[in-house]
């Protein structure tokens, strides 16, 4: 076939995520760039979208996004001299409970970080923006000025334009049938003949599952039936509207489950109902080869209780007459956040898609996935919507089962000790069931069921004990029993689902070397080695257990199994294969004061190698990895074993006198000894030095970001990875929550938690670098209250010298 076209970076679908990346990239200087789309633009999600433009989230990374689309959009028309529809309305978010207004306040704050002047409004203040909404039964709202809808086909054609006008290209009608990777380049098939590009994106929406299978990737993904129902004019509204010279602000009544606009003189209303629909999921309904502009038949029967709902809350909308429905499918991933970012395992390519609310991220994912094809990283830390954090367990049925519980809970709050029922026990632990005997309240890590806490005979283990923000409940005397136990006496933990990598061939340890800005740890020793960006930036912690030059085991976090793979294939020389060992390996955690007592009645290891040594040894008989460290920093050992040791290992440590303790336990302990979880503590939104590892940085050898580091060190961090106590109410911080001094924004936490062992709540966050000096005090907001917090010392706030780790 000839080559019809070539370019530095092709774009599979034109919806408007697709134009936007398009846009973006050629607003980066990569003019030289084409998009192909099998029908006319925006036919596909897009063409049928409400266009709603929400800044609202409970996610920062994602918040940041929409934040920058409305800015985007607000001068977009203008910038590309195309027309556009664009009502900036303002929202009104209703709350019913006392916990949907904490979850707003911590929204408003996390807005007022980022610069966005979020309100909450009273029940007498809401008719104040809404007139003619029911407020009998609501304790509260959230108003959103900068809420608003855009025409979804002209946003795509302008973002389209705007591209062509820099220089970048747009072909429609060209599918893409095959690709074939040559080692340099991606050959793409199209009835008009071959594209040749060195990057590839795949932006396909519903279709993203079809184009992923031409570069061998099965996408998590599956799609729902979404409806939204259009009504007529209604006079009473009419008048209203003339009269102040605006429209309504969108109406979103988030408890009941759906949003209600007013769409010129009438109502546009979009329920999230459950039970929810989706669409091409089993045998008897494929997915048509196309389904450009067209439709699902009607299916009001389901939403009968939300349009009942909505005509109560604003009776209004019972004068108004049905004008259409519009029925059409809206992908959705396990988790409802789009796929941003590399595709794993394959060279040169990345994804855009699946999107669930694709026109109000579409201008903040065209600048994410700009940065990430330009760059090689973003400027937020965008975990939450790298393709990565899915690791290729997800299969059809359990993509269908989580996207349904997405969709029909799509405004629903995210408690801490909530546990999302559908599709459980993926992934099991060898003593699973013996957990579950003790009492074991489960929660997912990568797939792998992990004990949070354990539950005692008539403790309230259900679904509505879990509905709050606060530190309070049948979890809390539990918890606290278990890290009592860690301090006091010897507690294990079952960890499975470690992500174990291995490098192995000749010039294994000189490539881990290179791309590390840590120095290694000698054969017969264990060290933590951190990885930067370019820009010095926190890319990945892993542990490192060397066997020899030629055989060095990492152990990472469970969900960082596909990202950290990804970074060690980096230049991987030729001769050194790098292996996944996760499914095969076992891991407990023994650890408090009574630990080596324990150890020396049921294994033969030497017991007094020291702290970070690591030895062959065997516990209940079995062979096993003993290694002497411990994440809850007590004195303590790893036990890495086969699978199928694992229960006889586990029956003796219990036999011995082991107290099991859960996640929820590890997390308070850990917190205390200021020691940093992935993605949350340690992210791409900080430096190496910011985040207070120097101590790991090996000056000594070239490696990535060592440049930036140099620049940063020298002209000094500006923010300091600090531990803080907090005098918190019934909550504790969450991820994301401000810091204040003297009514300035100074820092964020990073993860919060109350410390059993020190008897405080505590937090760990970056703050503003002059303030990072022990016994600063400053303010946490936690759930919209401001409460004073203390800067501690440098080191752990719990066994400040490290004696009882090392004992």
């Amino acid at each position: 076939m000839a080559e019809f076209a070539s370019a530095r970076v092709a774009i599979i679908g034109g919806g408007a995520v697709g134009a936007s990346a398009l846009y973006h990239l050629a607003k980066a200087g990569w003019t030289d760039c084409i998009l192909l789309e099998k029908n006319e633009l925006t036919a596909g999600s897009t063409w049928h979208a409400a266009g709603n433009v929400p800044t609202f989230s409970a996610s920062w990374s994602i918040m940041n996004m929409q934040r920058y689309s409305a800015g985007l959009y607000r001068g977009l028309g203008e910038a590309v001299n195309y027309p556009m529809n664009y009502h900036v309305t303002g929202s009104v978010r209703l709350g019913h409970s006392k916990e949907r207004l904490q979850e707003f306040r911590r929204v408003v704050g996390m807005g007022r970080y980022q610069g966005m002047d979020l309100d909450i409004l009273s029940p007498e203040e809401i008719r104040w923006k809404y007139p003619f909404v029911e407020t009998h039964d609501l304790t509260g709202a959230l108003y959103d000025p900068y809420d608003g809808d855009i025409d979804p086909a002209q946003l795509t054609q302008a973002l389209a334009a705007g591209a062509r006008q820099m220089g970048a290209r747009v072909e429609r009608f060209c599918p893409v049938t095959a690709a074939k990777w040559t080692g340099s380049a991606w050959i793409l098939s199209t009835p008009k003949g071959e594209v040749r590009a060195e990057y590839v994106v795949n932006a396909g929406g519903y279709y993203a599952a079809q184009v992923g299978a031409m570069f061998g990737r099965r996408v998590p993904m599956m799609v729902m039936s979404h409806q939204y129902l259009l009504f007529d004019t209604i006079p009473e509204l009419e008048a209203w509207t003339k009269e102040v010279g605006h429209k309504l602000p969108l109406l979103r009544d988030v408890d009941s489950s759906y949003y209600l606009r007013q769409e010129k003189m009438g109502f546009n209303l979009g329920p999230y109902e459950n039970p929810c629909r989706a669409h091409w999921a089993t045998p008897d309904d494929p997915m048509p080869e196309d389904f450009s502009f067209q439709l699902f038949p009607d299916d009001l029967e389901r939403l009968e209780w939300h349009i009942n709902d909505a005509m109560a809350r604003v009776p209004l909308l019972q004068k108004a007459a049905l004008q259409k429905v519009i029925n059409g499918p809206i992908p959705y991933t396990p988790d409802g956040n789009p796929l941003i970012g590399p595709m794993p395992g394959v060279p040169n390519a990345f994804e855009a898609c699946v999107f669930t609310f694709g026109i109000c991220q579409a201008g903040g994912a065209g600048k994410v996935l700009a940065e990430w094809v330009t760059e090689g990283g973003t400027e937020w830390d965008m975990w939450s919507c790298d393709p990565r954090r899915f690791t290729g367990w997800e299969d059809h049925d359990y993509c269908v089962q989580k996207g349904m519980e997405v969709y029909g809970h799509e405004y629903a709050m995210h408690f801490p000790m909530a546990r999302w029922p559908a599709a459980p026990d993926r992934k099991l632990s060898p003593v699973h069931d013996r957990l579950k005997a003790l009492g074991a309240q489960f929660a997912p890590y990568n797939g792998w069921e992990r004990a949070e806490w354990f539950a005692a005979p008539g403790d309230d283990t259900s679904w509505e004990a879990t509905q709050t923000w606060g530190r309070a409940g049948p979890w809390e005397p539990r918890i606290r029993a278990e890290c009592e136990a860690v301090r006091d006496g010897v507690g294990v933990l079952d960890l499975p689902g470690f992500t174990r990598l291995r490098l192995v061939g000749p010039g294994a340890r000189a490539h881990l070397a290179r791309l590390t800005a840590s120095r290694l740890p000698q054969p017969g020793r264990i060290g933590l080695i951190y990885f930067a960006d370019d820009r010095g930036r926190i890319v990945t912690e892993m542990t490192c257990i060397p066997a020899s030059d030629e055989d060095v085991g990492l152990i990472t976090a469970a969900v960082a199994q596909s990202h950290d793979a990804d970074l060690l294939r980096k230049g991987l020389p030729e001769g050194v294969e790098l292996q996944d060992w996760s499914d095969r390996v076992h891991c407990f955690i023994v650890t408090g004061p009574k630990s080596r007592d324990l150890l020396a009645s049921i294994s033969e290891g030497d017991l007094t190698l020291p702290w970070l040594s690591v030895q062959e040894a065997k516990v209940a008989g079995k062979d096993v990895a003993l290694v002497r460290v411990s994440f809850a920093g007590e004195l303590g050992w790893e036990i890495h074993c086969d699978r199928a040791d694992a229960p006889a290992i586990f029956d003796a440590l219990l036999a011995g006198g082991a107290k099991p303790f859960g996640m929820k336990a590890l997390n308070s302990l850990r917190i205390e000894k200021g020691y940093r979880a992935w993605k949350g503590d340690l992210s791409t939104d900080y430096s190496l030095l910011e985040g207070g590892l120097d101590r790991f940085i090996d000056w000594n050898h070239d490696f990535p970001g060592k440049a930036a580091l140099l620049a940063e060190k020298q002209r000094g961090v500006r923010k300091r990875f600090v531990s803080l106590k907090v005098e918190a109410g019934e909550c504790d911080a969450p991820y994301m929550s401000t810091l204040w001094h003297q009514g300035q924004v100074v820092g964020e936490t990073t993860s919060g938690a109350w410390g059993y062992r020190v008897g405080h709540s505590m937090a760990l966050g970056m703050l503003r670098a002059d303030l990072a000096v022990p016994g600063t005090e400053v303010e946490v907001e936690i759930f919209g209250d401001r409460v004073k917090a203390t800067v501690l010392p440098d080191g752990p706030a719990w066994d400040a010298k490290n004696e009882r780790i090392r004992a």
